[in-house]
């Protein structure tokens, strides 16, 4: 796949989407029938209670045990047929109403070692032992409640509504997200071969740019990949009196920070997007002593296949150079840990979608939104073979996103101890934002 041109103002890209977008309205999408929008409303009451179970409850990656079993609870209660422990801790919900084409909705289930500092009445106050045998505070401050309390919603309405669609409908509840190592455990697990495999994949997620209930789309590339690199360079230690008699790493490592930077500004077309950060450096015990190392990790985004493959290898020779250059006692070790593929959303599948939504909610309602560099292991069921299309959804109250942007003050947002969406019309804007697309997906019964 080739990243399609953003930047012209008639680009191939932009030609595409206008096209699609001009015929996806006419061609699919009816708003969501009066019947099912009041069993939304009858309904709600128990997804919101679902909603604050799980918030006052979060469990980290592959610890979603709980949770797991809450939403297995309540699928099964509802016709599904539940398989539990699928990758781990995640779950496969699978309800056959005839002949038809199955489609995968997929939430993540997993929470952050986040201390939560919202203030909410039902905050969360949990704690847990972290891989690393450490204490550490949990809370969803990535909204990972939002989305499992839609999925459970929508899942409801369409067991209520069997009449009105055939095919399967298959919900997955995966685990660690957060990481980007769930999609990738449960497609290990056998995912698409223990179970149908889907024509087509859909997940939402919560987001802090747009306002409540309104859906962002973006045909194409939407979500970066990401890789983690540690590199450890190597020195001479010594005393910090008499640096002449050392090979500093502390300075090979600030060089190299500074020396990646290059590559993003002036060895990267800025049409092919690309992120690189140093997140962390630790060398050295104390003031006046050298180190004899120093270790870094960073983490890059991109996007096409190709510019990954360049950007890792230039920062491979980078790093070398910084310590060559410095008379580094041994190259500097280099490890580089995949995270994910980028999100590919198929065009003509995410334009159907966006004709259905603004059918079902109003076209003010849906708004195409630009690429984002952070990164979702949703692209892992597109790269198996589904055509997929992640969608995000607002979160915020309308007048403190319009105060925000007109100060110029940024506001809390996912991964952040304050985050706290207005979940109401957040998880109800969802819930029809996904019966809307499931019901067209899955078609009427003959």
């Amino acid at each position: 796949m080739t990243l399609p041109l953003q930047s012209p103002r008639f680009s191939p890209k932009k030609i595409l989407v206008a096209a699609l977008l001009a015929s996806a309205g006419t061609a699919h999408g009816a708003a969501l029938p009066p019947a099912i929008a009041a069993q939304l409303q009858a309904n709600y009451p128990a997804v919101e209670q679902l909603y604050l179970d799980l918030h006052r409850h979060p469990e980290i990656a592959f610890q979603e045990v709980e949770t797991a079993r809450k939403l297995a609870e309540k699928t099964r209660a509802l016709g599904f047929d539940v398989t539990t422990g699928v990758g781990g801790t995640g779950l496969v919900a699978i309800l056959r109403n005839g002949p038809g084409p199955v489609v995968m909705l997929r939430t993540e289930i997993d929470a952050l070692p986040v201390l939560e500092k919202t203030g909410l009445p039902f905050a969360s106050t949990a704690t847990t032992k972290n891989a690393a045998g450490e204490t550490v505070p949990v809370m969803h401050a990535c909204g990972h409640d939002i989305h499992m309390s839609a999925w459970y919603g929508t899942a409801r309405l369409m067991a209520e509504n069997r009449q009105q669609w055939s095919g399967t409908l298959m919900l997955v509840g995966q685990p660690a997200e957060e990481p980007l190592q769930g999609a990738a455990a449960m497609l290990k697990d056998g995912l698409f071969e223990r179970f149908p495999k889907p024509d087509y994949a859909l997940s939402f997620h919560d987001e802090a740019t747009l306002p409540a209930g309104t859906v962002g789309y973006h045909a194409g590339y939407f979500r970066a990949a990401a890789d983690t690199i540690t590199i450890t360079v190597y020195g001479q230690g010594g005393h910090g009196a008499a640096p002449h008699d050392t090979r500093d790493p502390v300075v090979m490592a600030s060089r190299i920070v500074l020396a990646l930077q290059t590559l993003v500004s002036r060895e990267n077309n800025p049409m092919d997007p690309v992120v690189i950060t140093v997140g962390s450096i630790h060398g050295g015990t104390q003031a006046n002593i050298v180190p004899d190392q120093v270790t870094m990790q960073l983490t890059v985004r991109t996007f096409r296949d190709a510019v990954r493959k360049r950007v890792l290898a230039s920062i491979a020779r980078e790093v070398k150079g910084e310590a060559f250059a410095a008379g580094a006692p041994k190259e500097p070790l280099i490890e580089v840990r995949p995270g994910t593929d980028a999100v590919y959303n198929d065009p003509e599948l995410t334009m159907r979608m966006v004709g259905t939504l603004q059918a079902a909610m109003g076209k003010e309602q849906v708004t195409e939104m630009p690429a984002k560099m952070t990164s979702e292991d949703f692209a892992n069921y597109g790269q198996a073979g589904a055509r997929a299309v992640l969608l995000h959804i607002g979160a915020v109250e309308p007048e403190r996103l319009a105060a925000a942007k007109a100060s110029g003050k940024p506001l809390a947002g996912p991964h952040s101890p304050q985050w706290a969406p207005q979940y109401q019309p957040t998880i109800k804007a969802a819930i029809t934002a996904e019966t809307a697309i499931l019901l067209d997906l899955l078609g009427k019964k003959k």
